[in-house]
């Protein structure tokens, strides 16, 4: 398929795109500029709410797989809001234009606080500018794709484990830290479970999913399992032979944090054995 990705740059996109060079899909990567890319696939930069027509201006692809985002992990960005009516005039653009699907990245975040499994049922409450976006933006897709018989994937991405200095969770600061030479790192107390996979795997559960269409709507992109966020960040520092300690207590756990939450692996599991 020909499959436009934008925010092709970022930390997701780069592995994305890899992983769907490999698969032998036809990729144009999108983002403000393309520095990070290293696939073989066609590079446009550009400032995506700028293009007029993006389904003709991309080369009328089959599939567009939106990860674009500003600003993703400072949760009470007013970016969030900012950005919300140009994400949504984007994907009315691409769907009105005809483009066969629309997958679009989301996060576990648009859930709120909430304890137990998630699946496409669990109710939304989000508590923060970055689930509040990503919960109306998920409502916005599925009014417009069903307005415009347009397929539509929702990829509920949970919690991120890799070792790139590109990123911006814990994970990835943990090794910025490492690579300026601390020996510690400010952390909660790490009781709270979460649903953890690693960055190859989570690109693969991406690239998997928008790579066919018998299997859409709300789809959890995780491990299915939770585990404590202490358990796993130690394990994640062994693993890369890191030379810091954690500072327990350093910082109190976020009030909209849960306590323990963990997707529903039902849907991505289906997907990878047919993969």
């Amino acid at each position: 398929m020909k499959i436009l990705v934008t925010g092709a740059n970022g930390y997701l996109g780069q592995g994305i795109v890899k992983k769907l060079y490999e698969a032998g899909h036809n990729v144009i990567a999108t983002s403000l500029n393309i520095n990070n890319i290293t696939s073989d696939v066609e590079k446009i930069p550009v400032d995506l709410f700028s293009v007029d027509d993006p389904y003709n201006y991309f080369g009328k692809p089959d599939v567009v797989l939106h990860l674009a985002l500003r600003e993703g992990f400072i949760h009470d960005s007013k970016a969030h809001v900012v950005d919300l009516p140009k994400h949504y005039e984007f994907l009315n653009k691409m769907v009105e234009s005809g483009v066969s699907k629309v997958a679009v990245m989301g996060s576990m975040h648009e859930i709120g606080f909430y304890e137990g499994s998630i699946d496409s049922q669990t109710p939304c409450f989000p508590e923060t500018p970055y689930g509040i976006s990503k919960n109306a933006l998920r409502q916005f897709l599925i009014f417009l794709a069903e307005k415009n018989n347009t397929t539509w994937q929702w990829l509920r991405g949970y919690y991120i484990v890799g070792n790139s200095k590109y990123g911006s969770s814990i994970f990835s600061k943990i090794t910025q830290a490492v690579r300026q030479g601390k020996k510690t790192f400010p952390f909660t107390m790490g009781q709270n479970q979460y649903d953890f996979l690693n960055y190859e795997d989570f690109c693969k559960q991406v690239v998997a999913t928008v790579s066919q269409d018998k299997i859409n709507g709300i789809i959890n992109i995780c491990s299915g399992k939770p585990e404590k966020l202490a358990d796993r960040v130690e394990k994640f520092i062994k693993e890369n032979g890191y030379d810091i300690k954690l500072d327990y207590g350093a910082f109190p756990d976020r009030p909209y944090d849960s306590k323990a939450v963990w997707g529903n692996n039902t849907k991505i599991s289906e997907i990878l054995r047919n993969d």
